[in-house]
């Protein structure tokens, strides 16, 4: 799928329709000192290892992405929700 670089697009905080920089969603760095890291680097050290199942067999064949939109007014950063392709390219 292509989506377009520029969209028009309801901002939340302008309170009406404006164009809007489009980008792929990318996670971002895990942090080390996080209550749920620090947990499981807990719960892996020592003897057994790892704590929950490695999985083998993938019953989906693609991923769910999702689109950054940025005002070009104010700024202002949402995230649509992700839908499922296989390759998904901002032209």
């Amino acid at each position: 799928m292509k989506a377009p670089k520029i969209m028009k697009t309801y901002c939340a905080r302008c309170k009406m329709h404006k164009e809007h920089a489009v980008s792929l969603y990318k996670k971002g760095r895990e942090r080390a000192l996080s209550a749920g890291r620090r947990r499981y680097t807990r719960k892996e050290s020592g003897y057994g290892s790892q704590p929950k199942p490695i999985q083998k067999r993938f019953a989906k064949v693609t991923k769910k992405q999702s689109l950054r939109l940025k005002c070009n007014e104010c700024g202002h950063v949402t995230v649509r929700e992700g839908i499922r392709l296989k390759k998904i390219e901002v032209v």
